[in-house]
């Protein structure tokens, strides 16, 4: 599966953002889809992940009630809803592909490219 990143920006702390990654190639929803991030100086998280059937999902606690990870599977499109942005959140995102458990970080191998989200104080 290939992968396509977009909808990054840049915005105000508290202000919101919606970042979208398109799938191609092999059956979509075969596969968990996460998006991590990367922070200058600091190493590739997951923020958030969700199964392929779109039925569990999983977020890390400092992105809890203001990211919402999503997917269409008719579509294949997984967007990731950010609200309330805070200038921590400001990072290199990228969307990312796992044949395996959806929570599982080292399970994702394949990469699409990063978005730039800046979020100013």
């Amino acid at each position: 599966v290939q992968l396509q990143a977009s909808g990054g920006g840049s915005v105000q702390a508290g202000g919101s953002l919606r970042l979208w990654c398109a799938a191609s190639g092999r059956t979509f929803s075969n596969y968990a889809m996460g998006w991590f991030r990367q922070a200058p100086g600091k190493e590739r998280v997951i923020v958030a992940a969700i199964s392929g059937s779109g039925g569990s999902t999983y977020y890390i606690d400092s992105v809890k009630g203001r990211f919402t990870i999503s997917r269409d599977n008719a579509k294949n499109t997984v967007i990731l809803q950010m609200n309330n942005l805070k200038p921590e959140d400001t990072a290199v995102y990228y969307c990312a592909a796992s044949g395996g458990t959806y929570y599982i970080e080292r399970e994702y191998d394949l990469w699409g490219q990063g978005t730039l989200v800046t979020v100013s104080s």
